[in-house]
């Protein structure tokens, strides 16, 4: 009974998680598509990622990422949250993992990484300097692997500290398995979308 207990808390967060992120974040029909094409771009790079771990990362950031957070920034709504009865500046203040500002800063390293191991091919001594465009690609495509697994990491371990560890682990478990569970929940959004509903109605969050 007692080591029930954290495991019944735990899948228990994990899900509420998951409904927040859903009622609070994916409004918009052309962000929930763009996570359709995202999740299905990581499940992809998580089969390459047993196979070739750089392309993996490539793959994963420059398709899956970019279209993930362009979702975000540019297509969801910033307004009042009339479903949720909450201010865009209240579900950043709440948000569990990456808010906005947070996700500006990941992408600003995202971006920094290809232009510092040009500059610096061999990364002040760390790794042997790429040979010709291929192998840049490849140091490029493992420093992004580093940063994904470094911004999870860092995120987890501060919740921690906020939380709890159970909040923790349970959102390093959602973001892991995000993609399959965005498949599920956001594969009618491109039909909804070509019919020209632009916003869910939230039919399937409880008022």
């Amino acid at each position: 009974m007692t080591t029930g207990v954290p495991m019944h808390d735990f899948f228990r967060t994990v899900q509420v998680q998951r409904d927040d992120d859903h009622r609070y974040y994916h409004h918009s029909r052309i962000n929930q598509s763009l996570h359709l094409l995202s999740a299905c771009t990581f499940v992809c790079s998580y089969v390459l990622l047993f196979v070739d771990p750089a392309a993996a990362a490539l793959l994963a950031w420059t398709v899956a990422m970019t279209s993930r957070q362009a979702g975000h920034f540019f297509f969801e709504p910033k307004g009042y949250d009339h479903v949720n009865q909450a201010t865009h500046a209240y579900k950043e203040e709440i948000k569990v993992g990456y808010n906005l500002r947070r996700k500006v800063v990941l992408m600003l390293l995202w971006v920094a990484v290809p232009l510092l191991l040009w500059l610096q091919p061999d990364l002040f001594g760390l790794v042997e300097p790429a040979a010709g465009t291929e192998g840049w690609l490849r140091h490029v495509g493992l420093a992004w692997l580093a940063l994904g697994v470094a911004a999870v990491l860092m995120r987890t371990v501060h919740l921690f500290f906020l939380q709890g560890v159970v909040a923790g682990l349970a959102w390093a478990t959602k973001i892991l398995t995000d993609p399959f569970h965005d498949i599920k929940l956001y594969w009618k959004s491109p039909f909804a979308l070509m019919r020209g509903e632009l916003i869910d109605p939230m039919h399937d969050v409880a008022r």
